[in-house]
């Protein structure tokens, strides 16, 4: 019995050792064995999708006049504008309440005008047609600025703070993303993030390497409205060892001792 006890420390003590999570599944953008080197210094490019307007996507437009602009000047919008942050760091979705939003046949309806169709166009295009359907109503020159009303997107699993956010930004990067949840739990994958886009056909699952400086020239570097990312743990929080060596030596210690003392009990 004392022989198996001690065997047993010993497996505890070399799984221990060997479960810990090393520095190379935590480290961000490094230089992967069989990539292309990228130096530090180096210029790179990078690709940003032309986004073409969804379903739930909400629009943020903005009309002026003329005779807006003589009466409440360039500055006017800048006041809405401070307005907008001052609500988003509330914590509220503030376009959710004041902007249009995209329906399942890819309209957006707009005072005087109607039902205006922003499916599977660009931001600029959107900005096009709706100048163009309001020319018809409004025989002054027009100013039209329409935006996506933030970036909003998913985080869950192994973020220190999973949850759904609203980014007052035009576009945003998934480093940006996972910092603002919090970042990710020292257990979690970061060489298999999953990533959920959604496409005018449907959703698609992409698996994002956060360890490969390749990313920032793939397509998923940069954030789209209403992606998802699913964080998965390492085996190691199966496994139940400490996350990093001190933890380990601590859970280890514990283990130990506790084994010593049967060995000592069932000796005596």
């Amino acid at each position: 019995m004392i022989q198996r006890l001690s065997g047993f420390a010993v497996l505890l003590a070399f799984l221990s050792f060997f479960s810990c999570v090393s520095n190379e599944k935590i480290i961000y953008l490094q230089n992967l064995d069989g990539n292309q080197p990228i130096s530090e210094d180096e210029m790179i490019s990078y690709e940003i999708p032309e986004y073409r307007l969804q379903y739930n996507d909400i629009l943020d437009v903005r009309i002026q006049t003329v005779e807006d602009l003589i009466k409440n000047g360039f500055n006017f919008q800048n006041q809405q504008n401070n307005q907008m942050q001052v609500g988003a760091q509330g914590g509220g979705d503030v376009f959710y309440m004041t902007g249009y939003t995209v329906d399942k046949e890819g309209n957006i309806r707009l005072p005087i005008v109607g039902e205006v169709n922003v499916k599977d166009k660009t931001i600029e295009e959107a900005r096009v047609e709706i100048e163009k359907r309001l020319s018809q109503y409004v025989t002054s020159e027009l100013y039209v600025k329409v935006k996506l009303g933030g970036i909003r997107y998913s985080a869950l699993g192994e973020f220190r703070r999973p949850g759904k956010f609203v980014v007052l930004q035009d576009r945003m990067t998934i480093f940006e993303a996972i910092a603002n949840a919090g970042d990710l739990n020292t257990v979690a994958k970061r060489d298999e993030i999953m990533l959920i886009r959604q496409y005018p056909e449907g959703s698609k699952l992409h698996r994002v390497n956060l360890n490969d400086r390749q990313l920032i020239q793939s397509p998923y570097y940069f954030i789209q409205p209403n992606d998802q990312l699913y964080a998965e743990p390492m085996k190691v929080r199966e496994i139940g060892t400490g996350e990093n060596a001190v933890q380990t030596f601590v859970l280890f210690t514990s283990v130990l001792t506790t084994t010593l003392l049967v060995v000592n009990l069932f000796a005596n």
